[in-house]
C-alpha cells in the first residue's frame, strides 16, 4: 500500500521530533512518501498529484486548513471529475488525518483523539484492518468543505483572528471570544441585514445577518467543549444551516448565552434553522466575509452551496 504524508511544518501541536516518530510509525505499515507544504494552497497540489499517481492513502499532519486543501486536491483529481456511476469516494485515495492544529474540528468530528500520537495509532489500526468510513462533503461554488462554511459575522470573526495571528498572537478560545465580541460591536452593520438564502421551489429567506453552514456536528470547539448549532448535522445527510436575522444586542446575547451554557441548539425568532438541505444559494446585498473550514477566503456577494454525498473515504 502506497501512502503520502502531507506535513504542515507550522502545525501548532507537533515538533520535528514528533514528526520523525510519526514517519517511522507510518513507514512500518505502508510504503510512505513525505512532502512538506511550502505555502498556502500547496497541500491541494500535493494531494491532487498523489491521486493522479495512484497513491492509496493521503495522510495529513496539520490543522483543518491543511485537511481542507488536501480534500480539495483529491476531489479535483481527474478520477473525481470523470462522469461515472457510483460514489466518487470509490475512485479516490482514502484520507487519514493526524491532528496537528489548534482545534482539529474535522478530526474530532470523526472521533479521532486530540493527541497526535493516539491519532496515529488509530490510523495504523485502520490501515491494517482495512477500516474506513465514507462521508459526504459540502461544496461552496467550486471549493469543497468538510465541516463548515459561513458568510457574515462568523467569517468576519475568523478574519480578525487571522489578523491577530499575523501580529504574533496565539490561537486560543479567549482570542476567538474577544474577536467575536469586537466584530459584533465594532465591525457589523446590525441595522441592515444583507443576506438572502434562496432554495429551489421555496420562498427566499431575507434580511439575514449571518449564515453558518454545517456538514457535521459539532460546529466547532471551545477548548474541550463542543459547540452544537445544529446537533443533527451529519456526514451522512445533506447540509444544515443556522442563520441569524437582525443582530440585536438582546437577541445576540441570548444566543451566545445559550451556546455558552448549553453549547447547543440556539433558538428564537431571530434564528433560522434548516436541516438536510441538498442545494441553496446565499446572496449578499454588499460584499460579506466568507470562510470555509475555519479559513478566511475573502469577501463574496453570492455563494452556491451543494451537498456531495459519498464523496470521500476516511480512515478512522
Amino acid at each position: 500500500m502506497r501512502a503520502l504524508l502531507v506535513v504542515n511544518p507550522r502545525a501548532t501541536t507537533t515538533t520535528e521530533r514528533s514528526r520523525d516518530v510519526l514517519v517511522r510509525a507510518l513507514s512500518s505499515a505502508v510504503e510512505l512518501s513525505v512532502r512538506y507544504t511550502e505555502r498556502r494552497g500547496h497541500a491541494t497540489k500535493l494531494a491532487r498529484d498523489a491521486a493522479e499517481s495512484g497513491v492509496d492513502v493521503v495522510v495529513t499532519l496539520g490543522g483543518d486548513g491543511t485537511v481542507n486543501e488536501a480534500v480539495n486536491g483529491l476531489l479535483t483529481a481527474p478520477a473525481a471529475l470523470v462522469d461515472l456511476r457510483g460514489p466518487i469516494a470509490d475512485r479516490l485515495p482514502a484520507l487519514a488525518v493526524v491532528p496537528g492544529g489548534s482545534t482539529n474540528v474535522f478530526a474530532r468530528a470523526l472521533g479521532m483523539p486530540r493527541d497526535w500520537a493516539e491519532g496515529t495509532s488509530v490510523i495504523l489500526d485502520g490501515l491494517r484492518d482495512g477500516r474506513h468510513r465514507v462521508i459526504g462533503l459540502g461544496r461552496a461554488d467550486d471549493r469543497y468543505f468538510t465541516f463548515t462554511a459561513g458568510l457574515g459575522w462568523d467569517a468576519a470573526t475568523i478574519r480578525r483572528v487571522e489578523q491577530a495571528r499575523l501580529r504574533g498572537r496565539t490561537s486560543t478560545p479567549a482570542l476567538y471570544m474577544r474577536s467575536t465580541a469586537s466584530q459584533f460591536l465594532l465591525g457589523t452593520d446590525r441595522k441592515n441585514p444583507p443576506l438572502t438564502l434562496e432554495r429551489p421551489g421555496e420562498t427566499p429567506d431575507t434580511e439575514l445577518s449571518t449564515v453558518i453552514v454545517q456538514n457535521t456536528a459539532p460546529w466547532t470547539y471551545v477548548g474541550d467543549r463542543p459547540v452544537h448549532l445544529n446537533p443533527d448535522a451529519s456526514f451522512d445527510s445533506g447540509l444544515d444551516v443556522v442563520a441569524l436575522r437582525r443582530l440585536t444586542i438582546a437577541g445576540s446575547a441570548r444566543t451566545v448565552t445559550q451556546l455558552a451554557w448549553r453549547a447547543r441548539d440556539p433558538r428564537g425568532k431571530q434564528v433560522l434553522r434548516l436541516h438536510d438541505i441538498t442545494e441553496f444559494t446565499v446572496v449578499a446585498a454588499r460584499p460579506q466575509a466568507f470562510q470555509l473550514d475555519g479559513d478566511y477566503l475573502g469577501e463574496r456577494q453570492k455563494v452556491h452551496f451543494v451537498s456531495v454525498p459519498s464523496a470521500l473515504r476516511v480512515i478512522c
